[in-house]
């Protein structure tokens, strides 16, 4: 049988809310070596992602980071798999899409992240994740509206 994002979902992940500033989330992802934080809002809907990238690129060199919101430079576009989504899928949309990591929602609530590297792990989905990595690593454009396509 196929196995689905929730039989390799890393499911305990640390998130910042809408009002932390990019040192909460600096911070966490040092305290968690993750270079990858999902936004979420009250009811831990996910809505968006903060990327060391983010904060290098759209904060330091573009504004003051200390008083700088997650929110003023998460991408809020996201791409993303459900728990019983196959992974042979998840491998196409990351490929598709470019994204090395994958939040997994349930209703618009998050419960858990993929990444590359769990792709790898599945004996089943090898050849698609190899793929996906290929993909992923090919020159991508950066839109003005903050996304890469």
């Amino acid at each position: 049988m196929a196995k689905k994002l929730r039989d390799i979902m890393t499911s305990n992940i640390a998130t910042v809310t809408q009002k932390d500033n990019l040192y909460e989330a600096a911070v966490k992802m040092k305290e968690h070596n993750v270079g990858i934080i999902p936004v979420v809002d009250e009811q831990n809907k996910c809505i968006g992602l903060i990327t060391d990238r983010d904060i290098v690129i759209r904060a330091i060199a573009d504004k003051n980071p200390p008083s700088t919101s997650v929110v003023d430079i998460m991408s809020e576009r996201l791409i993303s798999g459900e728990p019983d989504m196959s992974v042979s899928r998840a491998a196409e949309i990351m490929a598709k899409e470019k994204v090395r990591r994958l939040p997994v929602l349930e209703n618009g609530t998050l419960v858990g992240m993929v990444a590359m590297a769990d792709l790898t792990r599945n004996k089943e989905t090898q050849d698609e994740a190899a793929f996906a990595i290929e993909e992923v690593s090919e020159p991508t454009t950066i839109h003005s509206q903050g996304y890469m396509q």
